[in-house]
């Protein structure tokens, strides 16, 4: 079969690798789509403790069951399934209570196992017993379906957040997963979302997702817009979508009283240490967490989301490439020319 093998630092080779077989707990999955994640890029340019080359990565990933091993029970051949990216072990005290992203072991798709950027996929037993495996419904296409995999990742973040009604949401990084968190939070109760991005570009794709403010963070004066809309308050809740430390700082100064602030993107390695007043959080009572990844219930939630059309799938979704391809999907995904590129293996 044939496979974006990642070799090396910047060095990804489509080549012909054996197709796996199924063993006993195991299926065999023909991929249609999987999207391209910023993590995915990470990987290629720097690297991960969890990636051992060569690897295929790729975790954002829709297909259709072709064979199963002896034993399995939750899929079937001829299954059209969705496929998120974290594993839970199901053995570890945060697994057994529900809290797999915590697991130390950390498995995920694309990382330890073998990712979508391939003609086929092997679910191994670990992943069909505990992972984000779930039948698509009729009415979705796979390109649809793998978004599930962000999808679930912003439900996650705002989750934990404890975004609710009535809350007033700003929103920093237009990214895809930024501009779902706005349509999520929307149906979560939040009557006022702010988006906030440093390029006029990826401002103006986020504009048709419908938040109730649009900002600059390169224009002066925003902050004290941001303030001046809610009254001197601030907002109730900050989402950090994007792997910034300049945005992770700004959302202290613009949080109100007892917000909640998710640092929601992750910074790269070589990012400087943020600098920010322990002030802020003490006076006002606010609370500083994080998120990353999704739990399985996640992964099935955002197929249900995507299936009542609560997100619009086609508004992501601008380019789409074969496998052979993949090297020009990358360059398209980085140069932030659209939203979610997608391979079609």
């Amino acid at each position: 079969m044939k496979a974006a093998v990642l070799e090396g630092i910047d060095r990804l080779v489509v080549k012909d690798i054996e197709k796996p077989e199924p063993g006993p707990g195991e299926a065999l999955v023909r991929v249609k789509s999987c999207a391209i994640c910023g993590s995915d890029i990470r990987i290629m340019h720097y690297g991960n403790p969890r990636v051992q080359f060569p690897q295929v990565v790729g975790h954002e990933l829709a297909g259709e069951v072709v064979d199963v091993g002896k034993g399995v029970q939750r899929v079937r051949v001829g299954d059209r399934v969705a496929v998120g990216a974290d594993v839970p072990c199901g053995k570890c005290h945060w697994c057994q209570n529900g809290k797999g992203t915590n697991c130390r072991i950390n498995y995920a798709i694309g990382y330890q196992f073998p990712g979508g950027f391939a003609e086929y996929i092997l679910l191994n037993e670990l992943t069909l017993s505990f992972g984000p495996v779930h039948r698509i419904p009729d009415a979705l296409s796979f390109d649809q379906a793998c978004l599930a995999e962000p999808l679930a990742c912003a439900i996650n973040g705002l989750e934990m957040a404890h975004l609710g009604v009535g809350d007033t949401l700003a929103i920093i990084g237009a990214g895809p997963i930024g501009c779902m968190m706005i349509e999520m939070a929307r149906h979560m109760g939040a009557p006022t979302i702010m988006m906030i991005q440093r390029s006029s570009h990826r401002l103006a794709m986020a504009k048709q997702f419908g938040a109730d403010e649009y900002f600059l963070s390169t224009e002066e004066g925003f902050m004290d817009v941001i303030l001046e809309r809610t009254e001197g308050e601030g907002v109730d809740v900050v989402m950090v979508a994007c792997g910034s430390p300049e945005a992770q700082e700004m959302s202290l100064q613009i949080a109100g009283h007892r917000a909640r602030i998710n640092f929601f993107g992750g910074l790269p390695s070589t990012a400087r240490p943020i600098t920010i007043s322990s002030n802020l959080i003490h006076y006002k009572e606010c609370m500083v967490l994080g998120s990353h990844g999704s739990l399985p219930r996640h992964h099935l939630k955002a197929l249900q989301v995507i299936q009542a059309g609560m997100v619009h799938t086609e508004r992501y979704i601008s380019h789409t490439y074969p496998l052979t391809e993949i090297e020009k999907a990358i360059q398209t995904a980085e140069s932030h020319q659209g939203l979610k590129v997608i391979v079609n293996p």
